[in-house]
């Protein structure tokens, strides 16, 4: 709480001030709250505790608060297969009730004279009219940028210019031109709401939160984009209405420690000539993998015959539905491809009772325990927000008192006994949720979302190694695939590809279908056709959408807008075609430059060592870190599926470009 003042009155009748039933005493308070502030006034005889309220945005689920039972008989008992022991029956009791909560941001209770008390975030407050009444006290209007004002609030005991120096410490005021009443929130530093307030202040208070936290801010904000978002970088001056790329880079820099991308001169990097990729090759895709070819590829004994001919089948059309459910136990490395039915049997088993273990060391904190304990408070608190909002438009997870959520919510508060030191970190639900919608089972997903997280650790790390990474080579093959695209881009100040970072963080989960996610994670599982195929998924969507960015002229904002509005909207077969259209055009190359065979895990005797520096004749450079990943053997993926299995890419001397 930054400002609280008693003493705000809300005048119920106006024209009745001899009416005492018409003055409403309350609260008002300014409370910060994670990545916004919020505007709060309640009646004073309302008990409810401002520091556990929960504002639900306008487009997410109310807020479910959670509520650990443990002499409650769980309703979910009886069906639990019988793999699992009685001993854990109190492990895995949970009830949650729900929360009264409106759905909007401004809530409007029902019952007596709590129907005044209002809540509301400063990204959505437009306008306030100040003015003083001749009994000496002062009032504030406040206005929200869907045009709705709120009651009055009137100041007997105490200023309101209090308030507004409160405020003007998050949000700039400036007095209307119209009416000197009237105090105007500038754009330029309190954003449109659009974006869910990812920019929702000053610069400056972006960079340090994105220094704290650049997760939560991404993912908790990133849904929608307003045209004013390169406003908050730039002064109000209109002839300094650009920054120097320079200036955006450093802001970048400081913003993610590390990051360098582009940066010719930068020590450990490789300036490399462009070179002539040739044409992409037309690439179709097959049918799902079925059951029946599945078990025709499995002994009597339930070993997998041909690993790399049941994965080249998975990369090509990706598998039924039915099949899911076991395949994906060994696509995540939770089944090992060479074991037997009963060995996986005893796996199981083995892996039940450490799953429980852990369960069981959270289950059992008590209250007092969790007081002295604020990271594993912090981790719950957290998990009850995001379980609350992942995927409830899927039948899975939506409703009240839906199981799903109840496992969605275990199996995340499990894997911080797992690994507490990584813990919670927002956009996991996002990787879980799927995961458990195709196993169905606690313990089963929950080995599968380790497996997954082994994969994703460095994403979620403090350090954002893993995001560095990915972005500078992310970079290094897009200026191969098109160093035209690069160089406008870079113009256009969005050469360091933020715009892909929640592409990368989360696996593209938030730009495809439920569905669809299902078939590009399985394909990406195959780890075919090469290494860091994700990468070249993101160099297909980034292409496809070229012609548009470059044809209309879109500057930072258009961009950013652009690409965050191809969400639910990209054809998942077109781009995995495009994707290894793009693999192997670049596996053909016979000048192959070292640091993209690096990336993409190819050893090939035709790759160049590291080149001079040197200019094309457009004056385009290609610029990438020269030790990024281990290089590894990788087959080749031919259009029509097939594979050269006694072949490595060092071999293949007879592949020319398409």
């Amino acid at each position: 709480v930054v400002y609280e003042q008693e003493g705000v009155f809300i005048h119920s009748s106006c024209g009745k001030n001899d009416d005492q039933d018409s003055l409403i005493a309350g609260i008002l308070r300014v409370i910060e709250k994670e990545n916004e502030v919020v505007v709060d006034w309640r009646p004073l005889d309302e008990t409810l505790d401002t520091s556990n309220i929960l504002c639900a945005g306008k487009d997410s689920s109310s807020v479910v608060e959670w509520t650990q039972t443990p002499k409650e008989k769980c309703s979910r008992g009886a069906d639990r297969p019988s793999s699992y022991e009685a001993e854990w029956d109190m492990v895995t009791t949970v009830s949650f009730k729900k929360k009264p909560h409106s759905n909007g941001d401004a809530t409007t209770h029902k019952n007596g004279e709590s129907k005044w008390s209002f809540l509301f975030s400063l990204t959505d407050l437009k306008s306030i009219k100040q003015n003083k009444e001749g009994m000496g006290w002062s009032y504030l209007v406040f206005c929200l940028k869907d045009d709705v004002k709120l009651p009055a609030l009137h100041f007997h005991h105490g200023d309101s210019k209090l308030l507004i120096k409160c405020l003007e410490k998050h949000v700039a005021l400036n007095e209307s031109p119209h009416d000197e009443r009237v105090l105007l929130v500038k754009t330029q530093k309190s954003l449109s709401q659009s974006f869910e307030n990812l920019f929702d202040e000053p610069s400056y208070g972006l960079l340090q939160k994105w220094k704290k936290d650049p997760y939560i801010v991404t993912m908790g904000r990133f849904s929608k984009v307003t045209n004013y978002i390169f406003d908050s970088f730039r002064s109000s001056d209109p002839s300094n209405q650009r920054r120097p790329p320079s200036e955006m880079a450093d802001f970048l820099n400081d913003t993610i420690p590390g990051l360098k991308i582009n940066q010719q001169e930068e020590p450990g990097f490789e300036v490399i000539t462009r070179i002539d990729l040739g044409k992409q090759p037309e690439v179709s895709r097959r049918e799902p993998v079925s059951a029946e070819e599945w078990a025709k590829n499995m002994d009597s004994e339930g070993r997998i015959l041909d690993v790399d001919y049941i994965k080249r089948l998975i990369f090509k059309g990706g598998l039924c539905h039915t099949l899911r459910k076991e395949a994906w136990k060994f696509l995540l490395g939770y089944f090992p491809w060479n074991s037997t039915k009963e060995e996986r049997a005893i796996l199981q088993k083995r892996k039940t009772d450490e799953y429980f273990r852990m369960k069981l060391q959270w289950k059992s904190v008590s209250e007092e325990q969790e007081k002295r304990n604020s990271r594993l408070r912090d981790y719950r608190s957290l998990i009850e927000k995001d379980v609350n909002r992942t995927d409830r438009t899927n039948k899975f997870y939506e409703g009240e008192d839906n199981p799903g959520l109840i496992l969605l919510h275990d199996i995340l508060m499990t894997y911080c006994m797992y690994d507490f030191d990584l813990g919670y970190v927002q956009g996991m639900s996002d990787l879980l949720s799927p995961v458990l919608y195709v196993m169905e089972n606690e313990v089963d997903a929950f080995w599968c979302f380790v497996s997954y997280m082994d994969q994703m650790h460095q994403n979620f790390e403090e350090q954002m190694q893993g995001m560095k990474t990915q972005l500078i080579q992310l970079s290094t093959l897009l200026r191969l695939l098109d160093s035209g695209f690069c160089s406008y881009l870079e113009s256009q100040d969005s050469g360091y590809l933020y715009f892909c970072f929640r592409w990368l963080l989360i696996r593209f989960k938030r730009e495809f279908s439920f569905q669809d996610i299902l078939r590009l994670w399985e394909v990406m599982w195959t780890e075919l056709p090469c290494q860091n195929f994700h990468l070249l998924l993101c160099c297909a969507i980034l292409e496809s959408e070229k012609q548009q960015i470059m044809d209309k002229h879109y500057g930072f904002n258009e961009i950013l807008k652009h690409i965050n509005e191809l969400s639910m909207k990209i054809d998942v077969e077109y781009i995995l075609c495009k994707a290894e259209a793009i693999s192997m055009q670049m596996m053909n190359c016979k000048e192959l430059p070292q640091a993209v065979s690096e990336i993409l895990g190819i050893e090939n005797s035709s790759v160049t060592p590291d080149s001079d520096p040197g200019e094309d004749e457009s004056g385009a450079e290609l610029s990438c870190p020269t030790s990024l990943c281990q290089s590894i053997s990788t087959p080749v993926i031919a259009a029509n599926g097939t594979r050269d299995g006694a072949q490595q890419m060092s071999e293949t001397q007879s592949l020319t470009p398409a």
